[in-house]
């Protein structure tokens, strides 16, 4: 997990340096994780780059958890909390990745806007 978030937040930042070199402007990207809880190796390096990253408005990063699993291994990951997947409620957490993302590249670069409520998660 810590290896593939490191690789995620490379590819990013190496497609953000593109873009600027290129003079085009792009919205926040988005790394979604989908996860049962348990990192398989470190995660504390992603973690300090992530809440940077977040902080800096460089990405937006939510993790979701399926099957009952065990938000503590991650919960420092991300200045978010991760989200509990509710049941198998798969194809509601698309519609609503879906939407999201149609809110955002509606928008102005740069601009806030309001997601979808969340109803496909526990909480």
């Amino acid at each position: 997990m810590g290896a593939a978030l490191m690789l995620g937040l490379a590819l990013v930042n190496e497609r953000k340096t593109e873009y600027r070199v290129n003079g085009i402007q792009y919205y926040r990207p988005w790394i979604f994780m989908l996860t049962d809880g348990n990192p398989t190796d470190s995660v504390e390096a992603a973690g300090t780059i992530l809440k940077m990253e977040e902080q800096n408005n460089g990405v937006a990063f939510f993790s979701v958890l399926v099957q009952d699993a065990d938000p503590e291994p991650i919960a420092g990951l991300s200045s978010q909390p991760p989200i509990p997947l509710r049941g198998l409620a798969f194809r509601e957490l698309f519609q609503w990745l879906s939407a999201g993302q149609k809110r955002v590249s509606g928008s102005m670069v740069g601009a806030q806007i309001a997601l979808p409520p969340i109803e496909w998660s526990k909480v």
